[in-house]
C-alpha cells in the first residue's frame, strides 16, 4: 500500500496510527516534496470511482487562496488534474493506494474495507 501524507496534518496522524494499529504494511510518501503526478492522479481518480473534485483540499489555504470554489465547475477534468498536480497542499489527504482501491480522506468506516 502507499500512504500519501502530510507530516503536520492531523488527520494524516489519526490515519496513520490506524493503519498502525492494524499491522498493514504501508509506504509513506510526503505530498509536499513529492506531489502526485498527472498520470498518477488520473490513475488514482478513475480507480476511485469518485468525482474529481474529493481529491481537492477544499480546506486548505491554496485552495481558497486561488479561488477554486468558483473557478473549479468551469475548468475542463485535464486542467484541475493539471492544477492538482502543481503542488500537492491541493490534494486532499491522506491518500491510500492499494491493488485498485484508492481511498480519499480518512474516513474510518471506507478504510474499513481493507482489513
Amino acid at each position: 500500500m502507499l500512504f500519501i501524507c502530510y507530516s503536520k496534518c492531523t488527520t494524516c496522524a489519526r490515519a496513520r496510527k490506524w493503519l498502525d494499529e492494524k499491522n498493514l504494511v504501508y509506504e509513506v510518501r510526503d505530498i509536499k516534496t513529492d506531489n502526485p503526478t498527472i498520470a498518477e492522479l488520473k490513475k488514482w481518480h478513475k480507480a476511485s470511482g469518485l468525482p474529481l473534485k474529493r481529491f481537492f483540499n477544499t480546506s486548505g489555504l491554496q485552495y481558497k487562496a486561488l479561488g477554486l470554489k468558483d473557478k473549479l465547475a468551469g475548468m475542463s477534468e485535464e486542467q484541475q488534474l493539471g492544477l492538482l498536480a502543481t503542488d500537492g497542499m491541493l490534494v486532499k489527504r491522506p491518500l491510500l493506494i492499494d491493488a485498485g482501491t484508492v481511498l480519499v480522506g480518512f474516513k474510518e468506516g471506507e478504510w474499513n474495507i481493507l482489513i
